[in-house]
């Protein structure tokens, strides 16, 4: 057997092949290789090549040039025809692209090696082909029918999943029909009247108020039992709704310190506070006010560190009346949205969020109307999920507040980065919820392929979208690129937004650029949060407690007062008359709820009261002119009870106790409503 060194040694040496028999010896010596030792001795040779030494760079660079003379001398006889050697080109076509691909470029190579100990070859009569040259001669006439390399790295045909332009159609989803368990709007009677002070008890009911004094009232049997001494009466409904009024009244008229909405003295001096309770009163309901009741709240202690602790215990008993009222008198209409509120707080269960305006406090997620901001439902975030299903508090919190008991079906919600993920949206999907928000890439199920996504650079306007199954992701260039996630919309429909868009010379010019449907919706129906956060932040009741609980108390009657005055602008329009603006509207009613009682307390007054006056308990003596303001005053009988005792030259004519009547203080009111109690 003929080593393969040999074999390229006598193809070299036919240069003469035309003109003669002998020039074919090398080709001859090829010959004598078939197929199927070919293929036995391939590998071998390819083993040994690797303990073999290499030789230099400029031999191999010769003996290459010495082949490829021999090969084009080969297929090219004298007169330019294809000579007999032709026919093992043509041989050469029979074997398969694997074979050229695996045992020729081994056997070229091999020439660069020392030639080993020469193997015995056994004879064969079949016709081997000759290998084809690596490259075409410069004087040859004829192409050269060459082997074709099998590329490494085939090009990638296109993606089914690439992003793609606002040039290419999408398919619009189909919409869920829209089916609210009632009639979107008010839940009233349109026929009746509501006043302020109406709509507020529809939130804060007789039922609401009588829970709250008696859990207030126990409380201060509480206090008192610990040592706490400062005066108080027990707490009625007329005077927690007194207290309410003058907590909304603080609202619109702020103050550093709550003892001067009760001064006389310039430029506070406001009497409306005065008129309705004393400051002793007010700051002693303040800090005896409790929610829950103060028994039930020992118990429930008790259980800290167990399944069954309520950490909002403390809040129960208003929490879950809100929330009732909140979804009893209103429905939706087919746009929500969704979002993160904080309560300013510096206790229990505070959270950070960086975006928002007040960074640290309570979190709520909070279901609103995007039409109107009406707060359909909350949540309040205690440091875990109340119903964890393993898929993140972003996607229990949504799923928390979306009921189909309540809502219906068919509604389209909005969230923005934080509530966004595609299993939430594929969840919804499966309940006939539509949803759309804003996004992060990061997110588990965002599209990975970055084929044809959108440039950093690119121009104001470009889009790029791609498909999912339900799911629809955009990316869209404003000033930064804007990243949505949806099952609601088509990708683009053409609609266009104005924006500034700088040209070369550094000048801007209005210009209309395209819009993606989910960008534009998504704007629209987000505002509603601004709405219902401003609504509330406009006239936020900033009182100052130490008590968590208190703080969720007093947005929870902001939470009231807003979606009151919504209630009232919806009977407006259906009722057709000139609503009242936000600020008239608090203001009216906290004339009302510091007017409830008056009535009652007139009428009591003339049935039980009656000949009681107040008259100078210096009446009937003769006195000098200048003592009468001195003559004959006696300590107060409220005031006695008091730090400061203060003298009073005034008495009750029927009751003959010496009672204070001044401007900014009326002991006679104040001890006459104590004694009907």
């Amino acid at each position: 057997m003929f080593s393969v060194p040999e074999v390229l040694e006598g193809i070299s040496q036919g240069e003469s092949a035309a003109e003669s028999d002998d020039g074919l010896s090398g080709l001859e010596s090829a010959d004598s290789f078939s197929e199927d030792i070919f293929n036995d001795e391939l590998d071998p040779l390819l083993d040994f090549q690797k303990n073999i030494k290499i030789a230099s760079s400029a031999q191999k660079k010769a003996k290459k040039t010495t082949v490829a003379q021999g090969l084009e001398e080969i297929y090219q006889d004298d007169s330019g025809e294809e000579s007999d050697v032709q026919s093992g080109l043509d041989s050469a076509d029979s074997f398969s692209e694997d074979a050229f691909d695996d045992g020729l470029d081994p056997l070229l190579d091999l020439e660069d090696i020392e030639e080993p100990p020469a193997p015995s070859t056994p004879s064969t009569s079949a016709e081997v082909p000759t290998p084809p040259s690596r490259s075409t001669p410069p004087h040859s006439t004829r192409p050269v029918r060459g082997r074709k390399r099998r590329s490494l790295h085939p090009p990638a045909e296109e993606p089914e999943d690439r992003w793609k332009t606002e040039a290419e159609q999408d398919v619009k989803p189909e919409k869920f029909r829209f089916n609210p368990a009632r009639t979107p709007g008010a839940q009233l009677d349109t026929s009746k009247t509501y006043s302020p002070l109406d709509l507020f008890q529809l939130f804060f009911g007789m039922a609401v108020m009588r829970t709250l004094c008696n859990n207030t009232n126990k409380n201060a049997i509480k206090r008192k039992a610990r040592g706490i001494k400062s005066e108080w009466q027990p707490v009625s409904i007329v005077d927690m709704y007194n207290y309410i009024g003058i907590l909304i009244y603080m609202g619109l008229l702020t103050s550093h310190n709550v003892r001067d909405y009760w001064t006389p003295r310039v430029p506070y001096d406001v009497p409306f506070c005065r008129s309705i309770m004393t400051r002793t009163r007010f700051e002693a309901i303040s800090w005896t006010l409790h929610l829950s009741d103060p028994e039930e709240d020992r118990e429930n202690d008790l259980k800290k560190g167990t399944s069954d602790y309520d950490p909002l215990f403390h809040l129960r008993p208003l929490f879950d009346s809100i929330l009732t009222a909140c979804r009893l008198f209103y429905q939706p209409r087919q746009n929500l949205f969704i979002d993160e509120r904080m309560v300013a707080s510096k206790t229990s269960f505070r959270q950070y969020m960086k975006g928002k305006p007040t960074k640290w406090g309570f979190k709520l997620f909070v279901l609103a109307d995007a039409s109107t901001g009406y707060t359909c439902d909350f949540s309040i975030y205690t440091g875990k999920s109340p119903s964890a299903t393993g898929k993140g508090l972003s996607y229990d919190s949504v799923m928390n507040l979306m009921r189909v008991s309540y809502l219906g079906t068919g509604y389209n919600v909005y969230v923005d980065n934080i509530n966004t993920s595609s299993a939430l949206f594929q969840d919804l999907f499966k309940m006939k919820f539509g949803a759309c928000g804003t996004i992060r890439e990061n997110r588990v199920g965002f599209p990975r392929t970055k084929q044809n996504t959108l440039p950093k650079k690119a121009e104001r306007g470009s889009l790029r979208w791609i498909r999912s199954g339900e799911l629809l992701f955009t990316k869209w260039m404003d000033t930064r690129v804007v990243t949505m996630c949806s099952t609601i919309h088509k990708a683009y429909s053409g609609e266009t937004v104005q924006r500034k868009v700088k040209k070369p010379d550094g000048s801007s010019q209005v210009q209309a650029i395209p819009i993606p449907d989910t960008v534009k919706d998504y704007s629209r129906h987000m505002g509603g949060v601004g709405l219902s956060d401003a609504l509330i932040q406009y006239y936020i009741l900033a009182h100052k407690t130490r008590k968590w609980y208190k703080k969720l108390f007093f947005h929870f009657i902001d939470i009231a007062v807003v979606n009151s005055f919504l209630l009232h602008k919806e009977l407006a329009e259906s009722q057709s008359f000139q609503a009242l603006t936000h600020k008239k509207f608090r203001e009216e009613l906290c004339k009302q709820l510091g007017s409830v009682g008056v009535e009652e307390q007139q009428e009591a007054s003339t049935s039980t009261a009656a000949g009681c006056f107040p008259i100078a308990i210096s009446q009937g003596q003769v006195v000098d002119p200048s003592r009468k303001t001195t003559i004959g005053r006696k300590i107060c009988v409220v005031c006695a009870k008091k730090k400061h005792k203060i003298k009073t030259p005034w008495k009750c004519e029927r009751c003959d106790v010496a009672l204070c009547l001044i401007v900014d203080r009326n002991c006679f009111r104040e001890w006459h409503q104590k004694k009907r109690k």
